[in-house]
């Protein structure tokens, strides 16, 4: 495979340069890329890099969906042994590599999904939060897809209604207030006596009674 050197450089805080660089090596601090479009050269320094991405294209193939795992790929091929790489930001790529070791600074991963744009990454420790090979690359690949098609379930999943609480409804703090005793029904006037009932038409239209009747 033809390994050529356009990059696109992955800072820490997220920023992103692409172009060509000429003077790489796993073994410097810092190293120059040819900004793409303006011809600009810049110095980049590997301690600020999340990973540095050789690419196929700058422009690359933003329909793609790259794939993930190791795609049953081989324990080990003629790119090294097994790797799995989290970055700090939750990145996650699985690839094989000839070069890892917990005491260097970076090493190369060759992306295990061979139709990548990415033809090789130098992937900077230091800002990693977990790196395995071997067999347990494997364990942390599975692990990893496994939370990430748990929460891919769990988002798809149609809303639920929520739970009852199990308390009774706040009153609404308004009050009302009883009718007046006068207004109840077969209540008492607020003078304490029981009313009488309506005279009868019979009765109306009779003279008062006297004491002397």
């Amino acid at each position: 495979m033809d390994i050529n050197n356009k990059v696109v450089a992955r800072y820490l805080d997220g920023r992103v340069l692409k172009g060509v660089t000429r003077d790489f090596s796993p073994n410097r601090v810092s190293f120059h890329v040819e900004v793409a479009g303006t011809g600009e050269i810049v110095e980049l320094r590997c301690r600020h890099l999340k990973a540095l991405f050789f690419v196929r294209s700058l422009d690359g193939d933003s329909s793609r969906q790259d794939l993930r795992g190791f795609v049953e790929g081989p324990a080990e091929t003629a790119q090294g042994r097994k790797i799995a790489v989290r970055f700090r930001d939750d990145e996650f790529m699985c690839g094989y590599t000839l070069s890892w070791s917990p005491d260097r600074d970076g090493f190369f991963l060759f992306p295990s999904d061979v139709g990548s744009n990415n033809q090789r990454i130098y992937v900077v420790v230091a800002n990693t939060d977990e790196v395995k090979a071997g067999p347990q690359a494997e364990v942390l690949a599975q692990r990893v897809l496994a939370g990430e098609r748990a929460l891919d379930s769990r988002a798809a999943a149609p809303g639920t209604a929520p739970r009852p609480s199990g308390t009774m409804p706040r009153p609404s703090g308004q009050f009302t207030r009883p009718p007046a005793p006068s207004q109840r029904s077969g209540g008492v006037h607020e003078s304490g006596t029981t009313p009488r009932p309506p005279l009868s038409p019979d009765a109306a239209s009779r003279p008062p009674r006297t004491g002397t009747d």
